[in-house]
């Protein structure tokens, strides 16, 4: 340990440590603050109680039936019709890891080593949440890549593909034009997606193509400028998926993905190894977190291990288009399209 700096026992008190962590997490993660997900109190509570999965059941609209026409006939009689149900389904996912005091001994040097060790292990998570959230996209597009069970949906209605199978400029790379058709998958509800997250090849090639507009932050005039296309929100981030010089643009309506957050029993430990380091000590500090990302609309109909789900795309963990069913019977309710580009 480092000199003066006391042992992580000494420095972190559980009850103290866990929500610190859990709200650090929350505030640096620019995809939860984009508006992709939405922190959900439902959610939480879900969490807190027992189950892998959690069934949410609701009403459909009414059919668009034909409307009776009055009769003057008494024996004529109208047959009622009936309301639909859809169940979402939600899945816990039960996280947790560890870190020797050997590990911290550099940040633990610091004037503030709750703060240092909180941040560092708030980091971690943001980047593992973010993975456990590009691996419920993935996988909510691969079963919409597949061939439909039923009429659950209609094969890739929610992807735009201008990839092909070579790169030709203007015609296989990012556009207004290219942008606009995976829009409009939406049909009339597309100006609902008003929230653009791209790989950094891509946005630059928009930024290229005099694409971008930067608007000032009203929240924070000292704040860089928001870069906006076709009045989006755009975020950069190079966590989307890409492959071989083809990338994934997603577009995102507000509330599309609700998050879940909940406590396990025990969120954080230290333990004390007096024998390691033949003698000399080590402390080892435990975290867990629990979280339900869930897309709206969409059932989770894996069969995940008791831990949930990994992020893998094998059968029935997150990225695997076996995993996911849409259960919302119209393409608009799902506030998500993805366009492909090849860009070289």
């Amino acid at each position: 340990m480092a000199s003066g700096a006391g042992t992580v026992s000494d420095v972190v008190v559980p009850e103290v440590f866990s929500p610190y962590v859990q709200q650090l997490t929350e505030e640096k993660s620019r995809i939860i603050q984009s508006g992709a997900a939405v922190r959900d109190a439902a959610l939480d509570t879900v969490l807190a109680g027992g189950g892998l999965t959690f069934n949410e059941p609701s009403f459909k609209d009414l059919d668009n039936d034909a409307d009776n026409v009055a009769s003057a006939t008494l024996a004529t009689t109208s047959t009622p019709n009936k309301i639909g149900t859809a169940t979402e389904i939600q899945v816990r996912l039960s996280r947790n890891n560890s870190w020797s005091s050997g590990d911290l001994a550099a940040d633990l040097a610091g004037a503030d080593p709750m703060n240092a060790i909180a941040n560092r292990v708030a980091a971690y998570w943001v980047r593992r949440l973010q993975a456990a959230f590009i691996a419920t996209i993935t996988g909510v597009y691969a079963d919409n890549a597949a061939a439909p069970s039923g009429t659950e949906h209609v094969q890739n209605d929610m992807t735009h593909d201008v990839s092909g199978v070579s790169f030709t400029d203007g015609v296989t790379n990012f556009s207004a034009e290219a942008y606009l058709d995976a829009k409009v998958t939406m049909g009339d509800s597309m100006d609902q997606l008003s929230l653009v997250i791209m790989h950094s090849i891509v946005y630059n090639r928009a930024l290229k193509n005099n694409l971008i507009d930067f608007i000032p932050d009203s929240t924070n005039p000292a704040a860089e400028s928001i870069p906006t296309f076709l009045g989006a929100r755009v975020v950069v981030d190079d966590g989307t998926p890409r492959s071989s010089g083809v990338f994934q643009t997603w577009l995102f309506g507000p509330g599309a993905i609700r998050l879940g957050m909940g406590s396990p029993k025990v969120p954080t430990e230290v333990d004390r190894l007096p024998a390691a380091g033949n003698g000399s000590g080590q402390e080892v500090l435990y975290n867990r977190t629990e979280w339900c990302i869930h897309p709206v609309g969409e059932a989770y109909v894996g069969t995940a291990a008791a831990g949930g789900p990994s992020n893998a795309a094998s059968s029935n963990n997150l990225a695997d288009a076996g995993s996911w069913a849409r259960v919302f019977p119209e393409r608009k309710q799902i506030k998500m399209a993805r366009l492909i580009t090849r860009e070289f």
